[in-house]
């Protein structure tokens, strides 16, 4: 799939369950390969990044099995260096398993060579080298100095003393010696140079570390870290991965703007992962935040508007994007600092958020370490690029609960933390409904559709009088029906609207004018033409909104909403439809002929079954409703049964 298209969300409600998180599965992995003895991990997540991290594993000499049907892994650890001393290791975009896997290869004494896909050529991982020189490591970047791909050869390593590392950049750096620096056997200073970002992060790693035998405590200042001498790796014997608190965000994200409640289950106040404290951000957006040891639940604020902030992120980078998305919905500027890490993530964040900001309406200011973002009055549709970066696609998902539809490319990004993503996001958005009813001509589409509108309150789309407009404003305009460009621009500028049984070009009723013999043929002409069905498309998928729509075309719920909830293909036998024209015609003091419109309807009817674009035909999760024997009240009382049964709308 190129994109997904999301309609507009009503709002969110429900239970999610996490998927393992990323940062904690590749660090258990590594871990667990480096330790004595066998470790049972309990829901490590299924993405790329720990695909990548398992299948170097298993290159690299480490034996490990999954259950059958679960996520749970047992791995036999090497007990010290990995026992493999060749190989090269493709690791995709997989920062957690490029930057540990490298300084511990860089202490195992081989000949490795390490690359992946070409953004991860661009992620600096120099001050990592530089640390590992330090103590001896011969490490080469082939490309670009301070950047993958690497070579690592064998080394004479120096053990212990003192390794600065820069903090300012990537904490993955300093997790990468904290996890390999065990393997000398010696007592060694990790001294950090500048501020250390990420912290949390940092706190992950030695709460792990710790599990497996080897504590590191950090000084008060977090800026000096001792790795004693005689530490090893011990397996703990099995090790549960908590649910991913970075994802968690969107979703919490939704139960504060969409109103809620979501639940999410997986993390909590037991939580080791800095990124719950995502939560205590929303609340001082002025979210209502519940939360026990292993789930968090979010609602929106009280009087339902976000307020807007001013906050230093430098804590929870990953799940601040998040915070950029729900400013969107805040009730001023909003701005988010110490964000510079974002630069060097899987794309630059920061350049990439502001792109796709100004793409739904946000006025957006963007610096060297900050975002400040200004809501729009009103949200635009967009199509959102994702740069191959899984939180940029799942940050935008959010969009939809504005009532705004969005296009979200490459949506298989998610794949590298949370596969399943768009499914249970779909579970606890909820989608403005749509009925969408088709039918050949004359069978009452028109008649039906508006009735139904009015007695549930939806707005109402007549999506074939949109082509009977377009038709009608060429003629009126000397646009020849052929000007494929021509008429595709009046189409995409159309003021149409629907009024019960008006169909208004601005505030011109031309309900009767439309159904003239040269505007239904025209209508038909250009309804083939490719650039016009394009411009009317959007237009079509925009009058969605809520509490509901209530649709009827020939493709409305083939192509404009196919997942539309309800779908009807209302029909009638020729008879039954040319005696309805011919009252409605003689009702309105124009001539009519019944033989002449039972041959009409008849050839329209065999001309728009065998049309190549968008043929009449019921589709199949359509339901079939014949109305030869049965008047309009009785039509309408069927559709809103539909309606009602499926829990659209109140009984």
């Amino acid at each position: 799939m190129e994109f997904l298209d999301l309609p507009p969300m009503l709002g969110a409600r429900g239970t999610v369950r996490l998927p393992g998180s990323k940062s904690i599965s590749n660090r258990v992995l590594l871990l667990a390969a480096l330790a004595e003895g066998e470790t049972d991990i309990r829901d490590l997540l299924a993405s790329d990044d720990v695909e990548r991290m398992l299948d170097a594993l298993r290159a690299l000499g480490v034996a490990w099995e999954r259950t059958p049907g679960r996520d749970d892994y047992r791995v036999t650890g090497v007990g010290g260096p990995f026992p493999v001393k060749s190989g090269e290791l493709f690791l995709g975009n997989a920062g957690t398993a490029f930057r540990p896997l490298t300084a511990a290869l860089a202490l195992s004494g081989g000949h490795y060579r390490l690359a992946g896909v070409a953004r991860m050529h661009e992620r600096p991982i120099g001050d990592l080298v530089d640390a590992l020189r330090q103590i001896g490591a011969d490490i080469r970047c082939t490309a670009n100095e301070g950047y993958p791909p690497l070579e690592i050869r064998p080394a004479d390593i120096r053990p212990g003393g003192v390794v600065r590392v820069r903090g300012d950049v990537s904490s993955q750096f300093l997790t990468a010696l904290l996890m390999a620096l065990p393997l000398t056997g010696e007592e060694t200073v990790i001294e950090v140079v500048g501020e250390l970002i990420s912290k949390p992060y940092i706190a992950i790693t030695l709460d792990l570390m710790a599990r497996f035998g080897v504590r590191v405590a950090p000084d008060a200042t977090w800026s000096r870290f001792v790795v004693p001498a005689g530490a090893r790796y011990v397996s703990p014997g099995t090790v549960f991965v908590e649910g991913d608190a970075s994802s968690a965000s969107y979703f919490l994200a939704a139960g504060v703007i969409g109103g809620g409640p979501v639940r999410v289950e997986g993390v909590g106040r037991s939580s080791i992962q800095g990124d719950v404290r995502f939560a205590e951000a929303l609340e001082q957006l002025g979210a209502r935040i519940v939360m026990g040891d292993n789930w968090i639940e979010a609602s929106a604020p009280a009087g339902g508007v976000l307020r807007a902030f001013d906050l230093d992120l430098n804590h929870i980078p990953d799940a601040a994007m998040t915070l950029a998305v729900a400013a969107l919905f805040a009730d001023g500027p909003c701005r988010l600092r110490n964000i510079a890490s974002w630069r060097v993530k899987e794309t630059d964040r920061i350049a990439a958020m502001a792109t796709e900001l100004r793409k739904v309406g946000a006025v957006v200011e963007e610096g060297a370490d900050y975002l400040c973002v200004t809501a729009p009055a009103r949200l635009l549709p967009a199509e959102i690029d994702t740069y191959d970066d899984h939180r940029m696609a799942m940050c935008f998902s959010l969009v939809a609960l504005g009532e705004c539809r969005v296009r979200i490319n490459d949506p298989k990004c998610v794949n590298k933390t949370f596969p399943g993503y768009f499914p249970a996001f779909a579970a606890v958005a909820r989608a403005v409904p749509v009925v969408a009813i088709d039918g050949p001509s004359a069978s009452g589409k028109g008649t039906v559709g508006s009735m139904v509108a009015k007695a549930l309150g939806w707005h109402h789309l007549d999506s074939g009088s949109l082509y009977r407009l377009t038709a009608l404003t060429a003629l009126r305009d000397g646009v020849d029906l052929d000007d494929e460009i021509g008429v595709a621009a009046l189409a995409a500028a159309l003021p149409a609207r629907f009024d019960g049984d008006r169909v208004l070009l601005g505030d011109e009723d031309v309900s009767d004018e439309i159904r003239d013999e040269a505007v239904s043929v025209g209508a038909s002409r250009v309804a083939v033409l490719p650039a016009v069905r394009a411009a009317l498309f959007g237009r079509q998928r925009d009058y969605r909104c809520g509490p509901g729509l209530v649709a009827e075309g020939r493709d409305i719920g083939s192509t404009i909403f196919p997942d539309a909830p309800v779908k009807v293909f209302l029909t009638a036998s020729p008879e039954a439809r040319a005696q309805r024209r011919y009252k409605q015609l003689k009702e309105k003091g124009l001539p009519a002929n019944m033989e002449s419109l039972m041959q009409d309807l008849r050839e329209r009817d065999a001309r728009d079954a065998a049309r190549a674009v968008a043929p009449l035909q019921q589709q199949p999760d359509a339901v079939l409703l014949d109305t030869t024997s049965m008047d309009v009240d009785a039509a309408v009382a069927f559709v809103l049964d539909l309606v009602r049964d499926r829990g659209l709308a109140a009984g």
